[in-house]
């Protein structure tokens, strides 16, 4: 199915199963322990364990490595390092080699795996592996590295772009001539994605077939890249990832664990189960890189923005990519004198790459506080600011307009709905006992992104539709959304549909990342059902163009049918996948809101301390409220962390992450996380798909962590531009006690 204009009326408009309340299908099954993850899939015979051997330098060469103690250790099957594993290509997702040697390219870089008969004995003769080391001087610190960096354009895959520079109009004249500016700098740290599940796989060779059970958001990507990687063709490889224990993108991509299974099986001619353990996820894997960015706003008095530049420089391995933290700026609001820059420092650290809404989450972080900052210089309101400065056409494209875009709906009615009109102009003037008080606001802004995505849909002889893809559910409610699509065109409760996700023999789908999962995945199921109704009305006579399916019935003019007696004679499939023609580039297809925060920061110790929280969205339709506001509120509690306290610590001596593990990598717990409330604004958006969809679970994050700083400087008094805002970067400025 070809999308190519705006989407008419279709079943899915009838909502009696699409856009309503419901419970995750699979949450029964993940509360009693029997959704298998991947290092649980028992069927799985006779399985040996593996545990890999990660580089102890943040660069260098392997000299040597002694095996000899490690193949002794009792219950030791196979060890494999480089020179075992033979030439193994690069996957066109990763920055560097999954398997190292003999050259080191980052801390904790697979060097080898020791296969054994249990994970105890594989562990302990991962220890004894000797590796001698030539140590070279890497390059660690961002900010030096910067000075030399050249500007440089980027993608993150999912959405977020930029040029190395973009103009538009005379932005330095315009800024000349602007009487009230801001110039400030700001800056995010590293983070990890720091999932609950981490990085597993079990690896099977049946002759020269391999199947690999895995934790992964994008199947056929990892099937193919596991492909080039091992030198053997794709349709060899069957990977599986029914269910994933989080991602936040770090699982976009084939990482070592599935490699090094896969090598380790082979090896062993057993199938092999990797776990990476928890130190590995930061240093082994991706992590969102750390930015430098600076925002210079010039405006009238009356508050219009002439002249907007944000530049931003970012590090990442050779050939790596920069975080796109501009991208937003190219969009949010108006201003006819635009430019924004990307610098990317080359860094020996490990690769930098997506997490959660790359590019715009650390660039709203700091361009929503400069945004509050000029609403300050200009003595104006910062939701009166934002609103005024509003745009209903792309800044750089003023012909192509917005399919939707509701900000300025988001910004008034989540500041009722907040009490915003509370709020002291006057920063460090509300107190609650020992508690400064104040509120922030940012604006929330994420791109659509269209892709390709297919689905098979069976209608059983019981009247059961069975929908196949190869999407994933990252704990994100996948399987609930599509039962919902499917049971909305067949006329059927969701209960009465079974989804099977998550297997590379499945059709291919988009699958889980960039907040296009469930737009595009519900998209193909769309489609594949449209194949699925007319095989059912041709099998029944009837007319495909008025049927109407409903309460498990066919209606078309005076006849009617069973939905299962056209499957009386053997199963009907339809299959069928959603691709796009070029409606996005004549409309600018969109998502945004509005976040409100509430903090309290105690006066004595600096501890703040998030009391209220709303997020109001503007996102397309929401095909399941429930489990949306779950991803909204997961983010907003997200945005927090990265607010407050995430923050992955360079070792700038060795180049590693030194707090590598989740008792000093500190994310937000249920104590952090008070009230939140989350409202979605009626909308449907016929420009993105059929589904008239769009995607929330990387808005809810958009411009969280400036709210909360705006809230801070609100009840403070104190501005901190340099993320996470710990006690210690305002305690000394803090009001007076008495």
């Amino acid at each position: 199915m070809k999308f190519e204009t705006p989407a008419s009326a279709n079943p899915i408009d009838r909502m009696k199963v699409v856009g309503r309340a419901h419970t995750r299908i699979d949450g029964p099954l993940k509360t009693a322990g029997a959704a298998p993850y991947a290092y649980e899939h028992h069927e799985v015979a006779n399985p040996a364990y593996g545990y890999i051997v990660g580089a102890a330098v943040g660069k260098g060469t392997i000299r040597s490595m002694n095996l000899a103690e490690a193949k002794a250790s009792p219950g030791v099957l196979a060890i494999v390092t480089a020179r075992e594993a033979g030439k193994l290509g690069k996957g066109k997702y990763n920055t560097v080699k999954l398997l190292g040697g003999p050259q080191v390219d980052h801390y904790h870089q697979a060097i080898a795996i020791v296969v054994a008969e249990t994970f105890e004995q594989a562990r302990a003769a991962a220890s004894l592996v000797r590796v001698d080391y030539a140590r070279a001087k890497g390059r660690f610190d961002l900010d030096e590295a910067l000075k030399t960096a050249p500007l440089t354009g980027g993608t993150s895959g999912e959405g977020s772009a930029a040029p190395p520079v973009d103009r538009v109009g005379a932005f330095e004249q315009a800024f000349a001539a602007a009487p009230v500016k801001l110039d400030a700098e700001y800056t995010t740290p590293d983070q990890s994605h720091a999932m609950m599940e981490p990085f597993a796989s079990i690896a099977a060779w049946n002759g020269d077939n391999l199947t690999v059970w895995t934790s992964n958001q994008m199947v056929d990507w990892s099937r193919t890249d596991l492909a080039t990687t091992l030198g053997i063709p794709k349709e060899k490889i069957r990977l599986i990832s029914p269910y994933v224990g989080g991602g936040f993108g770090g699982k976009l991509f084939l990482r070592a664990d599935a490699v090094m299974a896969a090598l380790g099986a082979r090896a062993a001619g057993r199938p092999v189960k990797v776990a990476m353990p928890r130190p590995f996820v930061p240093n082994n894997t991706t992590h969102r890189p750390a930015t430098r960015q600076r925002i210079r706003i010039g405006a009238l008095r009356d508050g219009a923005i002439t002249a907007i530049a944000h530049e931003s420089g970012s590090g990442d391995q050779p050939h790596g990519s920069p975080e796109t933290a501009v991208n937003q700026t190219k969009l949010l609001y108006a201003g006819a004198n635009r430019l924004i820059s990307m610098r990317l420092a080359v860094l020996d650290l490990p690769e930098g790459n997506a997490m959660r809404a790359p590019g715009e989450a650390p660039g709203l972080m700091a361009l929503e506080i400069a945004i509050d900052e000029m609403a300050e210089k200009l003595g104006m309101d910062p939701v009166a600011f934002r609103v005024k400065n509003d745009t209903q056409v792309d800044p750089e494209k003023p012909a192509r307009r917005f399919s939707e875009r509701q900000l300025v709906r988001c910004l008034n009615e989540g500041a009722e709905r907040f009490g915003w009109s509370e709020r002291s102009a006057t920063p460090g003037q509300v107190r609650d006992g020992k508690w400064l008080v104040g509120m922030g606001v940012a604006a929330a802004f994420r791109n659509h992104i269209n892709m390709a995505s297919g689905a098979r849909a069976r209608l059983g002889r019981d009247g059961v539709v069975t929908v196949e893809t190869d999407m994933t559910d990252i704990g994100t409610g996948s399987y609930t959304i599509i039962a919902q699509t499917a049971g909305e065109m067949m006329g059927v409760p969701a209960e009465s549909v079974v989804v099977r996700l998550g297997d590379s023999a499945f059709p291919v789908s988009a699958g889980s990342g960039g907040q296009f999962g469930a737009a595009n995945a519900t998209a193909g199921v769309y489609a594949a059902c449209v194949k699925l109704r007319e095989a059912i009305t041709q099998r029944l006579g009837f007319s495909s163009a008025d049927a109407i399916f409903e309460k498990g019935r066919v209606i078309s003019g005076k006849r009617a049918a069973d939905l299962k007696q056209a499957a009386a004679a053997g199963d009907l499939v339809g299959e069928d996948k959603i691709e796009f023609g070029d409606l996005e580039k004549a409309w600018q297809i969109s998502t945004f809101g509005a976040h409100f925060v509430e903090v309290g920061v105690d006066v004595y110790t600096g501890v703040t301390r998030v009391r209220r929280m709303l997020a109001v969205c503007a996102a397309g339709r929401i095909i399941n409220p429930t489990s949306a506001r779950s991803q909204v509120i997961g983010a907003m509690t997200m945005g927090v962390g990265g607010a407050l306290m995430e923050e992955l610590a360079v070792d700038k001596r060795f180049g590693l992450f030194i707090n590598h593990d989740l008792a000093s990598y500190e994310v937000p717990v249920h104590a952090d996380i008070p009230h939140q409330e989350v409202v979605f604004l009626d909308e449907a958006d016929d420009k993105a798909n059929p589904m008239k969809a769009k995607g929330v679970g990387e808005l809810g994050l958009c411009g969280v962590g400036a709210a909360v700083a705006n809230a801070v400087y609100n009840a403070t008094g104190v501005r901190v531009r340099d993320y996470p805002i710990t006690l210690d970067k305002h305690l000394e400025r803090l009001p007076a006690i008495v």
